[in-house]
């Protein structure tokens, strides 16, 4: 899991050798950073991008960078969906056998709704 202070470290720190690209996972990109590192125009970029780390939110990063956070959570929600659903399925049983009341499927039902 990537962590975006080291990145945005990398980015101020060695930026205009595009480490932190490599770092991040956009590989080309640091390439061409390497490449171009004599012409300064990577250090100027890299602080900007260095600026940019700094301010964006925990979230936006592991969006971008930390695909596996996202998917893991994904999978997550989706899990505990199914486990819902499974849920209302019981529910469904117990007011078509007469042991819960109309008021009472209702109830359950929209808590468990709302919850999703």
């Amino acid at each position: 899991m990537k962590n975006r202070l080291v990145a945005a470290l990398l980015a101020l720190f060695v930026g205009c050798f595009g480490i932190h690209k490599f770092y991040l996972g956009e590989n080309l990109a640091g390439i061409f950073y390497l490449i171009f590192s004599w012409t300064f125009i990577p250090s100027i970029i890299a602080f900007f991008e260095f600026l940019g780390l700094v301010l964006m939110s925990d979230q936006a990063f592991n969006a971008k960078f930390n695909y596996q956070y996202i998917t893991s959570s994904q999978t997550r929600f989706e899990e505990s969906s199914r486990d819902k659903a499974a849920t209302l399925i019981e529910l469904k049983r117990l007011y078509d056998q007469g042991i819960i009341t109309a008021e009472e499927f209702e109830e359950k039902r929209r808590k468990i709704l709302d919850s999703i």
